[in-house]
């Protein structure tokens, strides 16, 4: 019986197994793939496929998060002018790294009466604009009264 490379190439794809060990199995069963695939796994010779740790779903759930947080910006206006233009993936990297400062740096923006929208792709607004607009609503009456009380005194 002879053994042509298509039959090898099957139980190398099926068994994991190298072109030799394929050849000797086929050869060693007259050619039946099934009962080569049996005389490899007697053997211990069959390898599980190797997946690349990138396939799995962890890292692609990791993959479409960063991708998505690419494509959504954050910006901080004053007046239609764009003080701030980030991703949202760097801004959340900012605030791991520089907490403090971020905070500082929103409660500033929000005090003097900068507007922050979050914008996702294709320019749509997110559901977090609103509670922005009611923060900075409050903020505003809030400065306000404590700007009259000032001119007051």
């Amino acid at each position: 019986m002879s053994i042509n490379l298509d039959q090898i190439d099957e139980l190398r794809k099926r068994a994991n197994v190298s072109y030799e060990d394929a050849k000797n199995a086929l050869e060693q069963n007259e050619g039946n793939l099934i009962e080569s695939l049996i005389y490899l796994e007697k053997q211990n010779k069959i390898k599980p496929d190797e997946k690349p740790c990138n396939d799995s779903t962890f890292f692609k759930k990791v993959k479409i998060l960063i991708k998505t947080g690419n494509e959504t910006k954050i910006l901080i206006k004053k007046n239609d002018n764009v003080v701030l233009n980030i991703c949202i993936t760097l801004a959340v990297i900012l605030t791991i790294v520089a907490a403090p400062i971020v905070i500082v740096g929103l409660l500033l923006a929000i005090i003097t009466n900068h507007k922050i929208r979050i914008v996702k792709k294709n320019n749509e607004n997110s559901e977090a604009n609103k509670i922005f607009d009611k923060v900075s609503i409050i903020v505003n009456k809030v400065t306000k009264k404590i700007k009259e009380e000032t001119k007051t005194e």
